[in-house]
């Protein structure tokens, strides 16, 4: 009867305990950055809505996340500051940014936000992913696969818009300004609405590596905005209570893709 006690007890344990070890088994962290338009046609200025957060996005579990550092837009070349435009929006209890941008001429423009370091006390580090999303104007495709000059950003190989469900998607990883070797790329659907169920946990977040150029690919089983978020630690440290510890960087790049009906 003793032994029979234990037995349940021991049980009861590791139920309770690897039900709380599992959100953080399977829970990726990804800047989000999506506008309201991935392509504007027409030969009129038009203004779009951008969506800057930090979630889980296949679980749509928000994070706080503090006004950015920098919001902005590339295009032909140029910087154009945003982060005067950004507005809170409080998501589930948590801050998340709604921002504005102007598209007066024709072609590719890449849009950005460098968000605060946030501390991850389940990693003992801070995370710092620095976000893109390309978005196509009035017809001209020229300037998606232009680096914008970030601490460490994805340069689409594949144009990032206009893509069909099941189109193969390849990009390179950049650190510091060059490709980034066995970069770690976690991959995950934005599940809007849960409308998804993964059946285990490491369907949650698709994971893949890049090749010794950077270089990597990922097919997109379903409709929607799919976030790559390429991660590596930064060679620099930062203090926290007095001792320096780790930070992760990541390159995140979103993507759009759309069934054929």
């Amino acid at each position: 009867m003793e032994s029979f006690v234990k037995k349940i007890v021991l049980y009861f344990f590791l139920v309770v305990t690897l039900g709380w070890l599992a959100p953080s088994i399977s829970l990726a962290h990804f800047g989000v950055l999506l506008p309201s338009d991935d392509i504007v046609e027409g030969n009129e200025s038009r203004q779009i809505t951008l969506s800057c957060q930090f979630m889980h996005p296949f679980e749509q579990g928000f994070m706080e996340l503090e006004k950015p550092m920098s919001f902005a837009m590339f295009v032909k070349g140029e910087n154009k500051d945003l982060l005067n435009s950004l507005k809170k929006q409080p998501v589930d209890g948590c801050t998340t940014w709604v921002g504005t941008a102007d598209l007066e001429r024709p072609g590719d423009h890449i849009f950005y936000f460098v968000p605060q370091p946030y501390w991850e006390p389940a990693e003992d580090c801070y995370i710092q992913h620095f976000t893109k999303v390309v978005v196509n104007a009035f017809g001209l495709e020229e300037g998606w696969d232009q680096p914008v000059g970030l601490k460490t950003e994805i340069i689409p190989l594949t144009r990032p818009y206009g893509l069909w469900t099941g189109n193969v998607f390849v990009g390179q990883v950049l650190l510091d300004g060059k490709p980034a070797p066995n970069s770690e790329i976690e991959i995950e659907f934005y599940n809007k609405d849960k409308k998804v169920e993964a059946p285990a946990g490491p369907y949650i977040t698709q994971v893949v590596h890049t090749d010794s150029q950077g270089i990597f690919s990922y097919v997109m089983p379903r409709e929607g905005w799919w976030g790559f978020a390429a991660l590596n630690e930064a060679s620099e440290k930062m203090k926290r209570e007095g001792r320096e510890v780790a930070v992760e960087l990541g390159a995140v790049l979103w993507v759009y893709v759309a069934d054929m009906r």
